[in-house]
């Protein structure tokens, strides 16, 4: 069951995920970056931190939900263009973007609780703490979340170059397909 709209294609859900994703990244690597520039009597100093632990939260959901969808409506082959290097190197990027992005959520929550207090997401729900009481925990894990991040960011802009490489030169139905466009 491909849940697609049409073959070849990829479903409209799993472009909403793709796309929901990559926007809701570079804006948590946007907050990030600005957040840890704010001095203590700054009035976001407090509100910008829980706003980037919660859309975390929602992200690290987001992105089971995306791996289960992917068991459930897997992507579309590859393009019969494509050169065994190509598809060598599409898989190897999409796990390892994915495998970077569980380890930015495992390194977010191990500097959010590292003092012991659960996550409150928005106030809607709370996410405890079950490894805390280290204070080298909060600095290690902010370093390693710091580096992923950035690695984070390289990999997808080299990802999307990848994909206008596909769209302008090699002249395929790649981006499109991503896109959502009808391929005929």
């Amino acid at each position: 069951m491909k849940h697609t709209s049409a073959p070849g294609a990829y479903s409209h859900f799993t472009i909403l995920l793709h796309w929901l994703v990559a926007f809701a990244v570079y804006g948590m690597f946007a907050l990030g970056l600005w957040m840890v520039t704010l001095g203590y009597y700054d009035g976001w100093y407090h509100q910008a931190p829980e706003i980037h632990k919660s859309i975390g939260i929602l992200l690290f959901i987001v992105m089971i939900v995306r791996v289960v969808w992917r068991f459930i409506s897997p992507p579309p082959p590859p393009l019969s263009s494509y050169s065994p290097l190509v598809r060598i190197s599409a898989v190897v990027a999409h796990l390892l973007l994915y495998t970077l992005l569980f380890a930015i959520f495992i390194s977010g929550y191990l500097i959010s609780t590292a003092d012991g207090d659960p996550i409150s997401v928005f106030g809607w729900f709370t996410v405890p703490a079950t490894l805390a009481g280290s204070g080298e925990q909060a600095d290690l894990a902010g370093d390693i979340h710091l580096w992923l991040a950035w690695t984070v960011v390289i990999i997808s802009v080299l990802h999307g170059l990848a994909a206008l490489k596909h769209h302008f030169i090699d002249r395929d139905i790649t981006l499109k397909r991503m896109l959502g466009f009808r391929i005929q």
